[in-house]
């Protein structure tokens, strides 16, 4: 059986790094890509398997694209390309201020994926195997009060991801959308208010590998969420409007913070 390699985005903390210290354990060939190198040089030197780093920012497609040219190059096409980077900010259409946060948080959390993906889906397709996997967030299945960047662009991810699933799927690439609950990673640290279901990265990581694994086509993790998600997805208008007039905010950030 040969040896699993796995490309993983926003890798340097929180659920990024989480999937590598899971995937390394598996004794798999690991690439990761993030922003901050001093991160990414700690994880590398503290796992047990082959990993390569690339220091890039998702948003700039051609450094992203020389990162996958050379994590081919070396290994072949991945087995596994998880788009996980993303960020997160309280946001408020009102302020002008807010408008590069709204533009950062999509071109991250959306554009990035895109980003993420292009460069593997040929030798993907050469090789008629592989999964393309997405983590979009609980967040996109309804609007929520002042985090209207995080939900549109975590919305328009679980929508690009379906449009993918069915574009590649005649191809034997499978897509896999990943929609997390709470999960204790630094973006969710900074929230002010009760997150239900909250669980640990470790473990969220291994319910996400086990996913990834069966090829799901989409699912919501914990599963106490994923049934609460069935639930708001059949909440009318009138009746959510009302169940978030008091709802708690996550606290407002302006792009010089992402």
């Amino acid at each position: 059986m040969s040896q699993l390699k796995v490309f993983i985005t926003g890798a340097s903390s929180g659920i990024g790094q989480a999937l590598a210290e899971h995937y390394a354990s598996e004794g798999a060939i690991i690439g990761l890509v993030a922003r901050r190198l001093s991160l990414l040089t700690s994880l590398q030197e503290k796992l047990p398997t082959k990993t390569i780093i690339y220091a890039v920012d998702v948003r700039d497609s051609d450094a992203l694209e020389k990162a996958a040219q050379d994590f081919i190059a070396q290994f072949g096409p991945p087995d596994i390309v998880i788009a996980n980077a993303g960020v997160s900010a309280g946001t408020l259409t009102e302020n002008k201020d807010d408008i590069k946060t709204f533009k950062g948080v999509i071109d991250i959390n959306l554009l990035g994926m895109v980003h993420t993906f292009q460069p593997f889906i040929h030798v993907m397709k050469q090789a008629k195997k592989g999964s393309l996997v997405g983590i979009a967030s609980v967040a996109g299945i309804r609007g929520l009060p002042g985090a209207s960047a995080y939900s549109a662009s975590k919305a328009a991810t679980i929508a690009y991801l379906e449009s993918l699933r069915v574009e590649l799927n005649p191809s034997g690439i499978n897509v896999t959308t990943i929609a997390p609950g709470f999960i204790k990673t630094p973006m969710t640290d900074i929230n002010q208010y009760p997150m239900p279901f909250l669980m640990a990265p470790d473990i969220a990581a291994k319910k996400f590998a086990q996913a990834i694994a069966k090829k799901k086509r989409f699912i919501v993790i914990p599963w106490q969420m994923g049934c609460l998600a069935r639930i708001l997805r059949f909440i009318p208008p009138w009746l959510w409007d009302f169940m978030m007039k008091n709802a708690p905010r996550k606290a407002h950030a302006n792009w010089d913070w992402l």
